[in-house]
């Protein structure tokens, strides 16, 4: 019998995977990942959701493979790139409509996200009930310059947002929560910041990054730091607040230190020619700067919390152009 606070997992699972271009490598992950989950007793279906890509997979691409736990191979065809984030956003919001009841693996198309790994994710979610069960990067395969870019990157995550990131995208979704994750417009801009930031019940598993199956990374440094910048921009309120309350401890040393050098200056002899009114005036300065930035975070804040946000639940089939099944076996099971 389980115990309070578990439960049993779905039998049949979709494996949302954003693919842009890499559909040899997607095979390739698709053949290893059908014995790992044939070995645990698992049938999923692997929903593509193909991200704009400039070559459109080939129609015998799983012909002929031997499929014992995948019951379908779904592409979902976005109009236009929108990046990995994004695509899983619409991957989310599209299995809430079209597959309820499933629960979702999130997961990379490069293999750098192991099958191996899948059937751990589901059973840390079996063990710990409706929780989000995100992989946490024990060790990852990158170079040395990466994984200093992505250090400094954790650290002003940590400095910016008071959270530290060291989550990726492949993570086990339990359907119960898919509802309430779609609605979250920070979704539309990064998935894990998103779960953390609506506070979503989460469970951390330390599991090693793989080598690639093949192909070469899109991220260049342009999108990292774009993906970086996105992850942080999820709390831009807690950010905006923060920078407000630093303005204001600023004002407040500046006038303290004009009150100070004032007293000094009318109540002692002290003659140093020209330093009261130089530093009065430097003083000055940083108050004022730091009034105005003040005021522009007060503005800032107040005019996003009136901003309409898109929302993917609501949002996501304005971006969906085609849906195919590569692999028509049986058609998808969901979970009562």
């Amino acid at each position: 019998m389980s115990s309070p606070g578990t439960r049993t997992t779905t039998a049949h699972l979709i494996i949302l995977i954003p693919v842009f271009d890499d559909w040899p490598v997607l095979a390739r992950l698709v053949a290893q990942l059908d014995p790992v989950l044939a070995a645990e007793g698992l049938t999923a279906e692997v929903l593509a959701v193909d991200d704009g890509s400039t070559i459109p997979p080939a129609k015998d691409l799983f012909e002929g493979a031997c499929h014992r736990s995948l019951s379908a191979i779904t592409v979902l065809r976005l109009g236009r790139n929108m990046g990995h984030q994004r695509g899983i956003a619409v991957g989310l919001a599209y299995v809430n409509d079209h597959r309820p009841g499933c629960d979702v693996v999130v997961m990379d198309a490069d293999g750098e996200d192991a099958p191996a790994d899948v059937p751990r994710l589901v059973r840390a979610a079996a063990a710990d009930g409706a929780r989000v069960v995100f992989a946490e990067r024990a060790r990852r395969s990158e170079g040395p310059l990466f994984r200093a870019s992505y250090r400094a990157f954790q650290l002003m995550h940590r400095l910016f947002t008071g959270h530290w990131l060291a989550l990726g995208n492949f993570s086990y979704v339990p359907a119960a929560l898919i509802p309430r994750l779609v609605m979250l417009s920070e979704l539309w801009s990064h998935y894990p910041a998103a779960v953390i930031k609506a506070k979503l019940p989460i469970v951390k598993l330390p599991i090693d990054r793989a080598p690639r199956l093949g192909g070469r990374s899109h991220m260049r440094l342009v999108s990292l730091v774009l993906h970086g910048l996105a992850a942080i921009s999820v709390h831009g309120d807690v950010i905006g607040v923060r920078a407000l309350l630093a303005t204001l401890a600023a004002a407040a040393v500046a006038a303290l230190g004009i009150v100070t050098v004032v007293g000094i200056r009318v109540a002692t002899d002290l003659a140093i020619p020209g330093w009261a009114s130089f530093v009065v005036g430097v003083l000055a300065t940083i108050l004022l700067q730091s009034v105005s930035l003040s005021l522009l975070f007060v503005f800032m804040i107040l005019n996003s919390r009136n901003l309409l946000s898109a929302i993917p639940r609501r949002d996501y089939a304005e971006y969906v152009v085609g849906e195919e099944r590569l692999h028509p076996i049986v058609p998808p099971v969901a979970r009562a």
